[in-house]
């Protein structure tokens, strides 16, 4: 959503006052729902997808097979071979010193994310907004996406960050597409905005992608022939690697369907039936956002599209609510009459809350992948089950999420001309 004219701000003062009020809270509603200092459970207490990935490097170091091996004694390795080239670092590193660097890696990726989406809209990134991309980073680990990357350390955030960077730089970039290559390279979800790019005929940005990619696979193929040849001739449609589709937190159409229903074996009609539903509505709103210029909202959409079709998408996948965060902020901001302030604050509220890190606690010992714990503290809506009526929306919030953006975006998109788009944006 970028402004024919540069959006105007209040008083420098006020967003910085305000900024840190915010940061403030989120850091203690943070702390409220699950203390910081909570053993396994605190935000920066878990970092099991870390050590996959540390160790899945190490296997290769080792000369082991990276997708025979178990990870932490009962995980599989379920990225792309190039992908190990991201995690050998790490793996050179002490677990407590590549916890550290990953971590701060997320909040870094974060604030850029933020600041890139500022910079689109056009805002100048100075220090008012700077101290709200800052505050907006705090908010957003109040949402389970962005929560459970760090608690896990994944990667998503990263790749979101990649992602964004390639394709919010305009049209007429000499390597638009290669960053959304190198993604679906190293992960194959991003492959998703191949697509996007041949509905709105980039085709040089097409032909960029798929070389990215494929250069992944040729990487691959130079370190790990035999490990990749296992992966490309098989091992990357096993969905059973990656998990059952009722697990609690699956939250794509699958996933909803199968929790709904109680079964590791949804009726695959259905859920195809409505994943090409979903494709075709997430799509038609990228479309349209893109053909009147509205880059970072086409690519929020793009993203958001391909988390709700993909056979399996935990909540962390779901990290580009941060995206569609801002655009709200940003709404609430631009906001000149008092029902468009009322709608866009809904808007954002109820992002917030379907999203919000709603603890549920379990006094008594649990099992864990790798360990049992004394109690658990679970994060996200999809675990409260206090309310049966409302299961058809607590089992999958973030479907609904998208139901409601991708439809929210046709209707006002509908009502928009054509606005000039920044030829470049980066984060600074």
């Amino acid at each position: 959503m970028q402004n024919k004219s540069d959006p105007t701000l209040p008083r420098p003062a006020l967003i910085i006052a305000g900024a840190v009020v915010l940061g403030l809270l989120a850091v203690y509603l943070q702390h409220l729902a699950v203390p910081l200092d909570t053993p396994y459970w605190g935000l920066f207490g878990n970092q099991l997808d870390l050590e996959v990935y540390r160790q899945g490097a190490q296997a290769v170091l080792d000369g082991d097979r990276l997708y025979e091996a178990k990870f932490v004694g009962v995980m599989d390795y379920t990225y792309a071979p190039a992908s190990v080239v991201v995690f050998i670092p790490f793996a050179l590193m002490t677990v407590e010193m590549a916890r550290v660097v990953w971590m701060a890696g997320i909040f870094i990726a974060l604030y850029f994310v933020i600041v890139m989406c500022f910079k689109y809209l056009g805002y100048r990134i100075d220090w008012p907004i700077r101290t709200l991309s800052i505050a907006l980073v705090l908010v957003s680990t109040l949402m389970e996406p962005v929560r459970t990357t760090m608690w896990y350390g994944q990667i998503n955030v990263f790749l979101m960050l990649l992602i964004m960077w390639d394709l919010l730089q305009g049209k007429h970039s000499r390597i638009r597409g290669l960053g959304v290559g190198i993604a679906a390279g190293i992960k194959l979800t991003p492959l998703i905005f191949v697509l996007y790019l041949v509905i709105n005929r980039n085709w040089r940005a097409v032909w960029l992608a798929c070389a990215g990619f494929v250069g992944t696979i040729v990487l691959g193929f130079a370190i790990l022939p035999r490990d990749s040849w296992q992966y490309w001739t098989g091992t990357f449609i096993d969905s059973k690697r990656v998990g059952a589709p009722n697990t609690v937190g699956n939250q794509s159409i699958r996933g909803a369907l199968a929790n709904l229903w109680q079964t590791e074996h949804p009726n695959a009609l259905v859920w195809i039936t409505l994943a090409v539903a979903a494709l075709a509505l997430g799509m038609v709103a990228a479309s349209m956002a893109h053909r009147r210029g509205h880059e970072l909202l086409a690519v929020t959409m793009v993203g958001m599209t391909g988390t709700v079709v993909s056979p399996m998408s935990w909540g962390h996948h779901w990290v580009w609510v941060v995206p569609l965060l801002v655009i709200g902020v940003h709404m609430v901001m631009q906001a000149r009459q008092w029902m468009t302030l009322v709608l866009s604050g809904s808007a954002v509220l109820g992002l917030l809350l379907a999203t919000f890190v709603w603890r549920t606690y379990r006094g008594f010992p649990v099992t864990q992948i790798d360990r049992m714990v004394p109690d658990a503290y679970y994060t996200g809506l999809f675990h409260k089950f206090g309310i049966p009526w409302l299961r058809w929306f607590t089992y999958d919030p973030y479907n609904w999420v998208f139901v409601v953006a991708a439809i929210a975006a046709v209707i006002w998109l509908k009502s928009q001309s054509p606005v000039v788009r920044p030829v470049e944006v980066r984060a600074r």
